[in-house]
């Protein structure tokens, strides 16, 4: 094909695909589902794909991208009091669910032992790029949806390596030192990619923070650069690269840069490309008139024992220890969603040649679509049956800053968003320290400045001059008032 005629595919697919997100937004669909739907129309049609190798490869590449979004937009705050369930999750947890599918897979389905294992395997990860694009649209406890996406964000790392070792074993290699000698390793790796994911994360933040870029548009370039640096530098040390990315994007994320949100909203960007093409390339790999009965039948079986047995045990042996009501485990439980993941981890089989592996790429393919299309739309409605929720939890202020050198201050611009309790308070109930003021309100497109007795309304986009040493007393301050209302931390400026 020529280079015209893919440019002009090309912007055709990422065109609909962005329609097709407006779409699945609207109806509570996750994006990827329309995105599968997309490549296995093209699949059929135009451009016929069946490279698992090639497509196991892309699959990680876009991974890597996405776990950097879910690294840039994860707020340290939020997830530290969650980490250690979110890290029981994604290890014990896994194993828990690996066992339990290959236990069904094995006595009741009859696959071989290697091959049940590789199917618990494969099944066992939650999807970074289905949980990030369809929770934060859920009005949810800030603690409940850091578990989720915490979890998704670390669980990629094990299961790599699971996938891997089963593959081996159903080709007949089985694990050298058995399986304690595997759990050790997987251990091992994953402490070891958090430990260079903080590093090169550490070293990200304090090179941007004291190096000015001449161009604001390099700060996201350098971001999302440094987050890429991280994987490559854990697969170099044969550690867990999806760990380093996801954390080293983490401090990133929350490290306090110049153009914060440009950089953020950039790996979005990127993020929402990588899902694009990540979703196109499976829809195009997979060939639904060639799933058999069988496949399907038995990929509608599995995923109803993952998602309503083996997900919730998993949950309550993880979490059962921090006292979490049962209420908030069947809605973490429900919300694990498949997406992605599953279907690149069993294109590690398929581009092996291993035994049955194109029948464990069906049924995987068969339970995803299925499962997520029944999980994702009643999130919203889960949560408001188990009152977890009650539909008004506040969405998080957004806040950019950039530095103004001459005067040695920061010039902050904080948007309100839909749900924000900002909205109605005075700019006087803000009560920001003396060294700051916000100096202009743009309501509507329309500027003007604000008087003392101005009610900051959803929608506006405050500029706010503020000394840099006061800087993250403000943003505290704000982010307390757009979660608590106006008598959050009510003290004396000081």
């Amino acid at each position: 094909m020529a280079l015209d005629q893919v440019l002009l595919l090309g912007s055709i697919i990422l065109l609909s695909a962005v329609l097709a997100a407006r779409l699945g937004s609207r109806f509570g669909l996750p994006s990827l589902l329309i995105f599968l739907a997309l490549g296995m129309g093209l699949g059929q049609t135009i451009l016929p794909f069946n490279d698992a190798s090639m497509a196991h490869t892309l699959g990680y590449a876009a991974l890597v991208l996405i776990l950097a979004e879910g690294g840039y937009t994860t707020r340290w705050e939020d997830i530290r009091g969650a980490l250690p369930q979110a890290v029981l999750l994604a290890t014990l947890g896994v194993g828990v669910s690996v066992v339990l599918v290959a236990v069904l897979a094995h006595f009741v389905i009859g696959l071989p032992l290697p091959v049940a294992v590789l199917l618990g395997a494969i099944l066992a990860p939650t999807d970074s790029a289905a949980v990030f694009s369809v929770l934060r649209r859920v009005p949810l406890p800030a603690r409940i949806r850091a578990v989720v996406e915490g979890e998704s964000g670390f669980n990629d790392a094990p299961i790599v390596l699971l996938v891997t070792v089963a593959t081996e074993w159903s080709l007949g290699r089985g694990p050298e030192g058995g399986v304690p000698v595997l759990v050790l390793i997987i251990v091992l790796q994953l402490a070891a990619g958090v430990a260079v994911g903080v590093a090169i994360g550490w070293l990200a933040v304090f090179v941007m923070r004291r190096i000015a870029l001449p161009a604001s548009g390099l700060y996201p370039l350098a971001g999302l650069g440094w987050a890429v640096l991280a994987y490559g530098v854990g697969a170099a040390l044969h550690v867990s690269g999806f760990a380093a990315v996801y954390v080293a994007a983490m401090l990133l994320g929350n490290g306090k840069l110049p153009h914060r949100n440009a950089t953020r909203s950039f790996a979005e960007g990127i993020g929402w490309v990588a899902q694009i093409g990540l979703f196109v390339m499976l829809g195009m790999l997979s060939n639904p008139q060639l799933i058999s009965l069988r496949s399907l039948l038995l990929g509608l079986g599995v995923g109803a024992f993952v998602t309503f047995v083996a997900r919730p045990l998993s949950v309550f042996a993880c979490v059962v220890w921090f006292r979490v009501p049962w209420r908030e485990q069947a809605f973490i439980s429900w919300a694990g969603l498949r997406g992605a993941v599953p279907i690149i981890m069993a294109t590690v089989p398929l581009a092996a040649s291993a035994p049955q592996a194109g029948e464990l790429f069906d049924m995987v393919f068969a339970f995803v679509v299925v499962f997520t299309l029944l999980q994702a739309p009643t999130l919203p409605w889960v949560a408001r049956k188990l009152r977890i929720s009650d539909g008004e939890d506040a969405t998080d202020v957004e806040i950019e800053f950039a530095p103004l050198d001459t005067i040695k201050a920061d010039m902050m611009q904080v948007h309100v968003p839909v749900g924000s309790r900002l909205h109605g308070v005075t700019i006087r109930e803000l009560r920001l320290p003396r060294t700051s003021v916000v100096s202009l309100i743009v309501r509507e497109g329309e500027p003007f400045t604000p008087k003392p007795d101005q009610i900051v309304r959803t929608g506006d986009d405050l500029l706010i001059v503020t000394n840099g040493t006061d800087r993250k007393k403000v943003e505290s301050r704000l982010r307390s008032i757009a979660g608590g209302g106006r008598l959050a931390r009510w003290q004396d400026r000081s």
